[in-house]
C-alpha cells in the first residue's frame, strides 16, 4: 500500500479573505488588538475558510481507539481492558468527550482500530479493526507497513467524512492504554530528546512508574536507526490511533478543514504530520497546554501557543472540545460586533 497521498499539497489559503478580515477587524468598536488572540484567530480562520466571516459552529470530533503491545511492559496504571471498555463508554455517552460533544452540538464518532477485548458492534462506533493491538515496540516495530497505511487511511476517512458533513473544525481524540508511552517514544525520536525528559505520569504513574516507563522507551528506541524519518518512526513506536490522528490531520488540511489539536498524544501526532507534510501546520490550532510532561517541548517544536491552560491531561479530545467556545467567541465577535460607522462611534 502506498503512502504517496500523504505528500499531496494542502488546501490553499485565501490571502484576500484573510486581508479583508483584518481590515474588518480594524473597523470594529474596540481599540486595535484589544481582543488579542481572539482577533488573530478569527482573521486566520477567514483565510483558511475562504470567507471574511468565518465560523466554528459545525464541529466534527473523531476519537480513535487502539491497544498497544508495549502495555505488556507495565507502563500504565490501568489494565489494558480499559481501552475496549472506554469505547463502550464513548458509545453510550458516558465519557467526558461525550458530554462535551453534546454540549457543543458537535458530531462525535468513535473509530475502533483494534482492542484486546473487542466490545463488538456499538452505536456511533466505526469498526476499522487492524489488529487487536500493535506489537511491543521493545521487541519489534509496532506496525507493519500495511498496518501503518491502514491506520493512516482510517484517519483520512474521518477527515473525508467531516468534509462531506461541512465541518468548520476537526478535532481528533484518542483512547488506548499505554499510548502516552508510544507518544513519548515518538516524541523522543522526532525531537532527539531523552525519555527522562518526555516520559510522564500518563494515567497516574508514581515516580518509580515513570522511571520504568522511561527505561522501556529507551530500550525500545535503541532497536531502531537514529534517523529523522517521521513516517518510519510512526510505524516503529507509534500506535494505531496515533497514526490515524496523523493521517486525519494531513487529510483535513488537504481538504481545507482547520484542526484543533488536543494534548500530549495528539500533539505528538501533529508533529509527525508536520514532519511528513509541512503544509498541514498552517491548518493547526492548539487547544491547551497539558500537564503531561513533554507537552511543552512538543508545543515549542511546533511554535504553538495554546488557547488555554487548565491543568488538563485526560485526552479523548477533551481539551480541544473545551477550547471550542473560545474559537466560536472569536468568530461571533468578528462577525457581530458593530463597526465604528454602524455604531456612530468616533474611530481613530
Amino acid at each position: 500500500m502506498s503512502h504517496d497521498w500523504l505528500a499531496e499539497p494542502c488546501f490553499t489559503i485565501d490571502e484576500e479573505s484573510r486581508q479583508s478580515a483584518l481590515e474588518h477587524q480594524a473597523q470594529l468598536t474596540k481599540p486595535p488588538g484589544s481582543l488579542g488572540t481572539l482577533e488573530a484567530m478569527a482573521v486566520r480562520l477567514a483565510g483558511l475558510q475562504h470567507t471574511v466571516m468565518p465560523s466554528a459552529q459545525r464541529v466534527w470530533i473523531s476519537i480513535f481507539a487502539g491497544d498497544h503491545g508495549v502495555a505488556a511492559e507495565g507502563v500504565s496504571a490501568f489494565p489494558q481492558a480499559v481501552t475496549g471498555e472506554m469505547v463502550r463508554n464513548f458509545a453510550h455517552g458516558g465519557a467526558a468527550i461525550s458530554v462535551l460533544a453534546r454540549s457543543l452540538g458537535a458530531l462525535l464518532e468513535v473509530v475502533n482500530l483494534g482492542t484486546v477485548n473487542d466490545p463488538g458492534e456499538l452505536p456511533n462506533v466505526r469498526r476499522a479493526i487492524i489488529a487487536p493491538q500493535t506489537h511491543n515496540f521493545c521487541e519489534r516495530p509496532a506496525m507493519s507497513a500495511v498496518q501503518l497505511e491502514l491506520a493512516l487511511r482510517a484517519g483520512a476517512d474521518s477527515a473525508a467524512a467531516a468534509h462531506v458533513a461541512g465541518a468548520h473544525v476537526f478535532i481528533g481524540g484518542e483512547m488506548g492504554i499505554a499510548n502516552t508511552t508510544a507518544a513519548a517514544a515518538l516524541a523522543c525520536a522526532l525531537l532527539r530528546e531523552s525519555p527522562e525528559a518526555l516520559a510522564g505520569a500518563g494515567t497516574g504513574l508514581d515516580t518509580a512508574g515513570i522511571q520504568r516507563k522511561a527505561a522501556v522507551i529507551e530500550r525500545g528506541l535503541a532497536l531502531y536507526p537514529a534517523d529523522n524519518d517521521a513516517l518510519a518512526w510512526l510505524g516503529r513506536v507509534g500506535g494505531f490511533e496515533i497514526a490515524a490522528l496523523t493521517g486525519a490531520y494531513i487529510a483535513a488540511a488537504q481538504r481545507g478543514i482547520p484542526v484543533l489539536i488536543d494534548g500530549f498524544i495528539t500533539t505528538a501526532a501533529a508533529l509527525a504530520a508536520v514532519r511528513i507534510n509541512p503544509g498541514c501546520r498552517d491548518w493547526m490550532f492548539f487547544a491547551h497546554r497539558s500537564r503531561e510532561r513533554g507537552h511543552a517541548q512538543l508545543l515549542a517544536a511546533l511554535q504553538a501557543d495554546p488557547l488555554i491552560d487548565l491543568g488538563l491531561r485526560l485526552g479523548e479530545g477533551s481539551g480541544a472540545a473545551t477550547a471550542v467556545p473560545l474559537m466560536r467567541f472569536a468568530c461571533e465577535l468578528h462577525s457581530r460586533m458593530a463597526t465604528f460607522a454602524q455604531a456612530g462611534v468616533s474611530g481613530t
